[in-house]
C-alpha cells in the first residue's frame, strides 16, 4: 500500500517527516520525491541490513537511524526538531527479512531459528525456547498467535528439547505440525507460533504502544500519523488508540462544564481502515491482511 499511505500523509514540499520503518526504503524515496528542496525525512530501522541498505540513497534531505520504534522521541529532538508533519509506521516483518532463510522468520525456509529483527542484540527464538519454561511459551503462543492448540505445542517443544537443541525453523515447524491436530485450510500449522514467538522475541506490539503515544507529541497541528498493520494483535492497540484520542477527554461524573470549555480530542480521524485493493493482493499476496489507518494532530 505504498500509494496509499504516502498519499495518506498529505506531504508538504517543506514539510518534516519520519519513516519508522526504513525497510528497503520504498516507502522513504516516494516521500523524497514529494519533498521539497527545504524538506526532510528521518528514516528508521531497527534491522542492521536495513540501515545499511539505507546507505544507497544520497539526499541531503534524508538522514537514517538504527532505532526501534520506542526511540522514536529521542531521534527526532536529537536532530533538532521540536515536532514533524508525518509519520509513517509500516508494521510486520519486511520481505527481504522474510526471504533470508539465515534469518529465521520464515518456515518453509530452513534456517538458523533467530527471529531477531535487530539481529546486534538481545535473545534469538531459539536461545529464549531452549530456556522458557513451559507455561511461558504456551502463554506467549496463546496470547502473541491467538493459538488454540498453545498447550500442545508448548508442551510438545519442551520434550524436544529435552531429547536435543531446536535450532533451526524446519525442526521448530515440524514439531509444531505434529502438535496442531487441525488447522484452517491453506493455513500451515506453523503459523500461528513462528507469527506469537516472533512478536514476544522483539517486542513488537510493546514498541507499537511506545511509537504511538510518542507520535502523538510530535506530530505538529495538521501533521499526520499513517499506519500500516498486518494482523488483528497490531491493528486492535492502532484502532484503540486512534479512537480514544479522536474523542474529547472525559468530563468527571456530576461536574458542570459549558460545551465551549470541553477538552478538544487530540486527533480527528481520516477516513475509515483502508484494505489493500485487489489488483495489489494477487501482486503481492503478502499484502492481503494489511489494514490502513489515518489520523491527523488537531491544532490545541
Amino acid at each position: 500500500m505504498l500509494d496509499e499511505a504516502v498519499e495518506a500523509l498529505a506531504i508538504k514540499a517543506g514539510g518534516v517527516y519520519v519513516d519508522c520503518t526504513f525497510g528497503r526504503g520504498g516507502h522513504s524515496r516516494a516521500i523524497l520525491a514529494r519533498l521539497g528542496a527545504n524538506g526532510a525525512l528521518l528514516a528508521l530501522d531497527r534491522d542492521p541490513q536495513a540501515v545499511a541498505a539505507a546507505a544507497q540513497i544520497d539526499d541531503p534531505r534524508f538522514h537514517i537511524a538504527h532505532a526501534r520504534f520506542g526511540q522514536l522521541r529521542e531521534n527526532v529532538l536529537g536532530r533538532g526538531w521540536a515536532s514533524v508533519d508525518g509519520i509513517l509506521l509500516d508494521l510486520g516483518v519486511s520481505s527481504p527479512q522474510i526471504d533470508q532463510a539465515e534469518r529465521g522468520f520464515s518456515f518453509r525456509l530452513d534456517g538458523p531459528l533467530d527471529m531477531r529483527m535487530d539481529t546486534s542484540g538481545g535473545l534469538s527464538a531459539q536461545q529464549w525456547l531452549a530456556q522458557a519454561p513451559e507455561d511461558q511459551i504456551k502463554e506467549v503462543i496463546k496470547t502473541y498467535g491467538e493459538e488454540r492448540f498453545a498447550g500442545p505445542i508448548a508442551r510438545a517443544i519442551v520434550a524436544a528439547r529435552s531429547r536435543s537443541a531446536v535450532h533451526t525453523t524446519g525442526q521448530l515447524a515440524k514439531i509444531v505440525g505434529q502438535a496442531v491436530r487441525t488447522r484452517e485450510p491453506g493455513q500451515d500449522p506453523a503459523t500461528r507460533t513462528f507469527q506469537a514467538i516472533r512478536i514476544f522475541v522483539n517486542q513488537e506490539l510493546e514498541e507499537l504502544s511506545l511509537a504511538l503515544d510518542q507520535a502523538l507529541t510530535l506530530l505538529a497541528p495538521q501533521g499526520r500519523l499513517v499506519v500500516i498493520t498486518f494482523h488483528s494483535l497490531e491493528d486492535r492497540i492502532v484502532k484503540r488508540f486512534l479512537r480514544s484520542n479522536s474523542q474529547p477527554p472525559p468530563v468527571p461524573r456530576g461536574m458542570a462544564v459549558r460545551e465551549a470549555d470541553r477538552p478538544r480530542p487530540l486527533l480527528r480521524l481520516v477516513g475509515k481502515g483502508q484494505a489493500p485493493a485487489a489488483q495489489e493482493i494477487v501482486r503481492n499476496p503478502r499484502s492481503r491482511s494489511a489494514m490502513l489507518r489515518v489520523a491527523e494532530r488537531i491544532a490545541a
